[in-house]
């Protein structure tokens, strides 16, 4: 059942992500959700690493590196995806 619960944090994620970023994102939404699986995962160990990952009450200082590690992620992620796709234009 955790893998469900990635699949779905990583979906909002990267939507968010998306959304803050600015211009259009050429990725697929399938890697969009992978992107946010990964940058919820960086999230979790920054905030591990400083000490912050499980605090009474919600963890917003968690959630906000969450969604700091999927903009930078998708954001990156964007970028590697066009290098790798190239810059060719659909009609």
């Amino acid at each position: 059942m955790e893998w469900l619960w990635a699949i779905i944090v990583g979906f909002v994620l990267g939507l968010i992500a998306r959304a803050i970023l600015p211009g259009k994102q050429h990725q697929p939404i399938w890697l969009t959700t992978l992107f946010g699986i990964v940058g919820a995962l960086l999230g979790n160990a920054v905030s591990r690493w400083i000490g912050v990952e499980d605090t009474k009450g919600i963890d917003w200082i968690r959630h906000l590196l969450q969604l700091a590690g999927a903009v930078l992620i998708v954001g990156l992620g964007e970028m590697a995806y066009m290098a790798v796709r190239g810059n060719k234009r659909t009609a």
